[in-house]
């Protein structure tokens, strides 16, 4: 850095979905390499960085937020802003008092770069790759302040659904290679780590283009000696093949019972007005499957709730279809408008109001199908990965199929798998008893 001193202090915020904090990790390495140290709570930053999300307005709105709110309180601050919303608004971000640089998604990884330059001629740096010239994959695989690590294994998206700006702020689908994986996977066995979670944009797409393909990637990661769970974070129903969910379910020795699949809408004509690539029936499939093969297999599920062409038949068609399936858990979003979707040509607006009564009803569904799993969980004996809390309060874990127990703090068991039977459940509050 030409702008010499003894240390810089760095913050780091995050928006968005876990390939966001991995990402944002792997920045955080970067920079500690280069002698950065990370801001603690009661220090003023040198650096903030923000790496943002755009998934909804109201996750732009959440980001301009953030900003402002950190530009006020750091003055002194060089603002760095980063992720989808810098990529897809750039000039609006770099409009924002106080920000020192907007990077694109393909400039997010060379941060140390920008920084340099910044630092050089404190002029305003704006940097983003047109999405179409986006080309190149930059992995990632940090833990960051969790137990558990994340493995970046593929990136962007070929699907262009019409509600959905991911493909033009993340740029076409493009991934990792086998054998590099592999061995970010045994750096990770090395350093003691025991679980890792696959994360992308849509990463059942990964090695589209090349002669391998997503099964050849989680077969070689499941003979990574010392790694005992991998995670695979979220995939696409058309893309979870019958092959890959008996091979879960006999053949392998470390991916868990724990699927999460976008759905999105229980309507076959809302699927289509998506242009999303499976129907209801495929869907439905799957779900079977799973708990065909894994009956104590976890499957939470996407679910958009009033988007622009479902009238009050097709949610209702929606919400039956959902409420048949044996799931866990759903994840609901409210529809949100955005700008350069082909979904705003479609007829039919949902109204605010009639939105947030959709979401209600999905989340109290949720709610006791959440209830339902775990009050049948009761007095199993799983395994679970022990996470680490701060000091003095329940340590907590999850299971192999996802239930985030609480015990007893025992510093000798943080990022250690134990036995632990499950005894009773309070609201979302699930206590375990580790038998040794």
């Amino acid at each position: 850095m030409t702008d010499i001193k003894e240390t810089y202090k760095v913050a780091y915020h995050t928006l968005g979905c876990k390939l966001n904090f991995a990402e944002t990790s792997t920045i955080g390495k970067m920079l500690a390499e280069r002698g950065f140290e990370r801001a603690q709570s009661c220090e003023e930053p040198d650096i903030c960085i923000i790496n943002t999300c755009s998934v909804t307005e109201m996750a732009d709105k959440k980001g301009r937020q953030l900003i402002r709110r950190l530009a006020t309180r750091y003055p002194n601050a060089t603002i760095a802003v980063t992720g989808c919303y810098a990529q897809l608004k750039p000039e609006q971000v770099a409009a924002i008092q106080g920000v020192d640089m907007v990077l694109g998604s393909n400039e997010k990884l060379q941060i140390c770069n920008y920084l340099d330059r910044w630092m050089s001629d404190k002029q305003q740096q704006v940097a983003v790759t047109a999405t179409k010239d986006i080309r190149e994959f930059y992995g990632s695989c940090e833990r960051g302040d969790r137990t558990r690590y994340f493995l970046k294994v593929q990136d962007g998206c070929d699907y262009y659904c019409t509600y959905c700006t991911i493909p033009l702020a993340r740029g076409r689908s493009r991934s990792g290679r086998i054998e590099d994986l592999v061995g970010q996977a045994r750096q990770v066995a090395d350093e003691g780590g025991k679980e890792i979670v696959l994360t992308g944009v849509n990463i059942g797409d990964f090695g589209k283009g090349r002669d391998d393909n997503f099964f050849d990637l989680i077969r070689a990661l499941d003979e990574v000696e010392g790694i005992e769970r991998y995670r695979i974070s979220s995939i696409e129903p058309n893309l979870l093949s019958e092959e890959i969910i008996k091979w879960v379910a006999t053949e392998s020795k470390r991916f868990m019972p724990h699927f999460h699949i976008p759905l999105q809408s229980g309507s076959d004509e809302v699927l289509r007005l998506m242009h999303r690539h499976y129907d209801t029936a495929l869907f439905r499939e799957r779900i079977e499957m799973i708990k065909r093969e894994i009956p104590h297999a976890f499957i939470g599920v996407d679910v958009i709730a009033g988007a622009r062409g479902e009238t009050d038949e097709e949610w209702q068609k929606s919400y039956d279809f959902i409420a048949s399936l044996d799931i866990t858990q759903l994840h609901v979003f409210p529809y949100s408008e955005r700008s350069n979707t082909k979904a705003l040509n479609i007829g039919h607006v949902v109204s605010q109001a009639e939105k947030h009564r959709r979401v209600a009803e999905l989340m109290k569904l949720s709610d006791e199908r959440l209830e339902t799993f775990i009050a049948k969980s009761i007095g199993e004996c799983r395994p679970v990965l022990w996470e680490q809390p701060s000091k003095g309060k329940l340590m907590h874990g999850f299971t192999d199929n996802y239930l985030r127990i609480e015990a007893k703090y025992d510093d000798s068991l943080i990022n250690t798998i134990t036995p632990t039977r499950i005894l009773c459940a309070d609201n979302d509050v699930i206590s375990g008893k580790i038998e040794k």
